[in-house]
């Protein structure tokens, strides 16, 4: 494998890792991580340790927006404005932020470790 394409690999990687860190903000910019790495880890000769970080991200993307997605069903009867008197919809509220707020957790905990290792040239597990 040429180092032309080591550099573009680990260029790859370097940009899903920032745009998983921008996902912390905002959910669309971990469509583009999740492809970004997905490329790098069905790229034929890729290195274990990039292969691996690939993998990484794509695991926590797919899990960050599942939980997400998850928390996000607790906030829909908040659409119908005459059912925000209830009680009940406070309380699934309550339980749409701590889902959301889980899976921010979740990919913030996976963007530091696996950066840090990335940052290492060390694989994640």
């Amino acid at each position: 494998m040429g180092q032309k394409t080591i550099q573009q690999q680990r260029r790859l990687m370097t940009l899903a890792y920032v745009c998983m860190f921008f996902a912390l903000i905002t959910v669309f910019t971990s469509i583009l991580a999740y492809g970004l790495a997905s490329k790098v880890a069905n790229t034929e000769g890729t290195e274990v340790w990039i292969q691996t970080q690939a993998l990484w991200v794509v695991r926590n993307i797919t899990l960050f927006i599942m939980v997400a997605a998850f928390g996000g069903l607790w906030f829909s009867p908040l659409y119908f404005y005459s059912w925000d008197a209830y009680q009940w919809v406070t309380g699934l509220t309550v339980v749409g932020i701590i889902f959301c707020f889980i899976a921010w957790m979740l990919l913030l905990n996976a963007f530091c470790k696996g950066f840090f290792k990335y940052l290492k040239h060390k694989a994640v597990f």
